[in-house]
């Protein structure tokens, strides 16, 4: 009973601490326009599975034919997963690639990634003006290394970025249309999965990619409004 409570007490704080940063972020950039949102570039990690997405399939049936095998379908144990990075600002979308089979999601793979995928696109977007990068509290986001060469290539950061928060993130709209837009393609093997995924990314409309931008001053408000939880986003 002792162990129990004390794990609610961490859980308890934890979810404190969490609202704590959600509102210390929102409330410093409360006053932020669209056109401030405009100078920054949205980052993240996200898997993608072979034969769906999501899992789940519509199908449709007569009475009595719920366990027919016709109306069954097939299911996979253990799917293909993918994992991509990829960015994107109110230009559109930047880079996505692909992390290779068997690389581990470390700070060096990141700075590489960094290094590669970002710094083009914030020249082919950006150019000589300056912008402002967001990435989330990972591990290997946070390393002193990482840090460090962000800082030497005068890259700024937008936060403190509050945990648990794909709600304040709009790559995670992206995200979640990309995996319907793969799903519909249904590839059969990893290579075609991967290309399915490049493809409908940068088919990704520009005017897309600014209008959740553009929800930035929302989500903020939004966020306030519901004192640090989280809200429809």
């Amino acid at each position: 009973m002792a162990w129990c409570q004390e794990g609610q007490q961490r859980s308890h704080f934890s979810q404190k601490k969490n609202i704590r940063d959600r509102l210390i972020f929102c409330r410093k950039y409360s006053e932020w326009t669209d056109e401030d949102w405009g100078k920054v570039i949205f980052s993240d990690e996200a898997p993608f599975r072979l034969f769906g997405a999501s899992g789940k399939r519509l199908v449709r049936r007569r009475k009595g034919e719920r366990y027919h095998q016709s109306c069954v379908m097939p299911t996979v144990k253990h799917p293909d997963t993918i994992h991509v990075w990829g960015c994107f600002s109110s230009k559109g979308v930047g880079s996505l690639t692909i992390l290779p089979k068997n690389t581990a999601m470390n700070k060096e793979w990141y700075q590489n990634t960094l290094q590669q995928q970002l710094l083009p696109t914030t020249q082919q977007q950006f150019g000589e003006e300056q912008c402002i990068f967001q990435h989330d509290g990972a591990p290997c986001h946070k390393a002193k290394v990482i840090t460090k060469w962000l800082g030497d290539q005068n890259v700024e950061i937008l936060g403190p970025w509050p945990g648990n928060s794909p709600d304040l993130n709009p790559i995670e709209n992206l995200w979640s249309l990309l995996k319907r837009r793969v799903d519909k393609q249904k590839p059969t093997n990893s290579d075609k999965l991967q290309e399915v995924i490049m493809k409908e990314w940068v088919a990704i409309s520009q005017d897309l990619a600014q209008k959740l931008i553009e929800s930035m001053p929302s989500r903020i408000a939004e966020v306030l409004k519901k004192k640090g939880q989280h809200c429809k986003y």
